[in-house]
């Protein structure tokens, strides 16, 4: 295949770069000296840059037409990496005033894992001149190159099929000892540019972990940037990014996660540095809602929330967008991503906003129905993985699924608390909450989160274990203010104090006013319960709860 820059080319020059691209070279040879001559020739005669991307067969896959200054190499991205990190393509291009290897030559190599990187020099009479050629090394750490420069072509002596055995098997070793190739995980590194302090960019990003570990990824690596100005095409700086990339490469990485949200030019200018996947912190909880969401109403928020997401993400380079919309970040939706369009997406929102109406409808019965019954509603609210479903199922007996991850439970959930008397009230929770949660998710959760609505009591649950629980305290006060229930009867219960010094938890507990329990420890429950009896029946005092 011809690529490049052929505007202005006679047929008989386009004729000749055809016939380069029928040949096929021996398997032992890095390049013949009959079509390295045919090569410098032609470009001599073109005055611009000529480029061969070469399989291990001796194929050429691409001949490459550039100008008089460098060559730009195709998307390369269905040519995948073998075990030894290595794609199995060499790149052998001119250079017409027999320059060494440029600065990008050598990123390009390390960028795309090419076999080798090498330049053939022009000489004024249009024969081969200087030759120089790069590799990787194994290495396991930071990619390294070696750099071989002979003074004239004709002296290159390399058995380039021993040459690329040899190096691929040990690559091949480095890698196995540093990535584990039978893990079947995809493996992300997690990159942030944050604006405020560092604490709070290592919290957000330790958060950004652990939700990586809730959709069951391999975190191989953190990275935080504190760019002076923050770039608005790549959020980090061109040159630093093709850093992180290299890095991400030379470790495997098969997902690049960012904590803060990209825009779609964002999104779409990375990944024309790279073909690794690019999501943002959003398409990250999008793709644990995709996976942990079981009732209908769940399924079709998520549905929601994700077409919304990837209508403007549409437009621009499609193998961008095919990379991202596969495998993590791309649950949910079952239609192919790369095909759909505009008109169809947006017809199927309004679709999925309809049902949503009906589903509400439904929703709003059910409430008016718990309404008229007279019962009193408390509403579990909390950060997310703060223990709402122990304490739910703990206080009455029941089986929400529970598991020590983010967002482990989405669907509403409400089961009755019998008090003595026969005294009733209902409890029902929704998700968990998170800093810096997205508008477009609240959106898509709203039809849920109107379940808080209708509480006389907001039960703020916090894990006073995590050492940044006043901030999280913080993040969900914020998040109902913005869903207008700040000013919600609210009561805050401190759990997992068994995680904490005692004398710590007393003074906590008075300093926020707060109910200390531990939600699996039932014998830990009376004071909530005396203090839900004080709140809706003052006129009974003491007593025990039962549940």
């Amino acid at each position: 295949m011809i690529e490049g820059k052929t505007t202005g080319l006679k047929a008989s020059q386009i004729n000749a770069l055809e016939r380069i691209y029928r040949r096929k070279l021996p398997a032992g040879e890095l390049i013949t000296t009959e079509l390295a001559r045919y090569l410098t020739e032609l470009s001599h005669e073109i005055q611009r840059q000529l480029g061969l991307i070469i399989d291990r067969s001796g194929s050429i896959r691409y001949v490459i037409v550039g100008d008089n200054r460098e060559i730009v190499i195709p998307d390369l991205s269905g040519y995948s990496l073998g075990r030894s990190g290595l794609r199995g393509l060499r790149c052998v291009h001119t250079h017409l005033k027999q320059d060494p290897l440029s600065r990008d030559d050598l990123t390009d190599l390390e960028l795309l894992r090419l076999d080798l990187m090498a330049v053939i020099g022009v000489r004024e009479d249009g024969l081969p001149g200087r030759l120089e050629y790069a590799h990787l090394l194994p290495t396991a750490e930071k990619a390294q190159i070696e750099t071989v420069v002979l003074g004239d072509f004709y002296q290159l002596d390399l058995d380039y099929s021993a040459f690329i055995q040899s190096l691929d098997q040990q690559m091949e070793r480095v890698s196995a000892e540093t990535v584990d190739l039978s893990d079947g995980r995809e493996r992300a590194l997690l990159i942030s540019v944050p604006r405020g302090n560092r604490q709070q960019a290592e919290d957000s990003m330790d958060e950004l972990e652990e939700l990586a570990r809730t959709t069951d990824l391999a975190v191989i690596d953190k990275v935080i940037q504190r760019p002076r100005k923050l770039n608005p095409r790549f959020l980090v700086g061109e040159g630093k990014l093709r850093e992180i990339v290299i890095s991400a490469l030379q470790r495997r990485a098969t997902l690049l996660i960012f904590d803060q949200d990209l825009t779609p030019n964002q999104v779409r200018s990375i990944s024309e540095v790279t073909e690794i996947k690019v999501i943002d912190r959003t398409q990250l909880i999008l793709d644990i809602f995709a996976k942990r969401a079981q009732s209908r109403d769940g399924k079709v928020q998520v549905e929601l929330a994700q077409l919304k997401y990837i209508l403007p993400r549409l437009a621009g380079k499609g193998t961008a967008m095919s990379r991202l919309m596969g495998g993590i970040g791309g649950r949910g939706p079952g239609e192919t991503k790369l095909e759909i369009d505009r008109r169809r997406i947006r017809d199927k929102i309004r679709r999925l906003e309809k049902q949503l109406d009906s589903l509400g409808r439904g929703r709003l019965q059910r409430r008016q129905k718990r309404v008229r019954a007279g019962l009193p509603i408390i509403s579990i609210v909390g950060y997310t993985n703060a223990g709402k479903s122990t304490l739910l199922n703990a206080m009455t007996q029941s089986e929400v699924f529970t598991e020590n991850l983010l967002f482990a439970t989405l669907d509403t959930s409400s089961r009755r608390l019998r008090f003595p008397l026969d005294r009733e009230v209902i409890i029902t929770y929704t998700v968990g909450f998170i800093r810096d949660l997205p508008k477009s998710l609240l959106g898509a959760f709203k039809a849920t989160l109107e379940e808080l609505e209708d509480a006389d009591l907001l039960l703020h649950l916090v894990d006073l274990s995590n050492p940044r629980f006043n901030e999280q305290i913080e993040s969900v006060d914020k998040i109902l203010e913005g869903l207008d229930l700040g000013t919600r009867q609210r009561l805050l219960v401190f759990n997992k104090i068994d995680q904490v010094d005692p004398h710590e938890v007393q003074h906590l507990c008075r300093r926020y006013q707060a109910i200390p329990l531990t939600a699996f420890d039932r014998n830990s429950f009376q004071p909530l319960l005396d203090e839900l009896q004080r709140r809706f029946w003052s006129e009974e005092e003491g007593g025990s709860g039962s549940t």
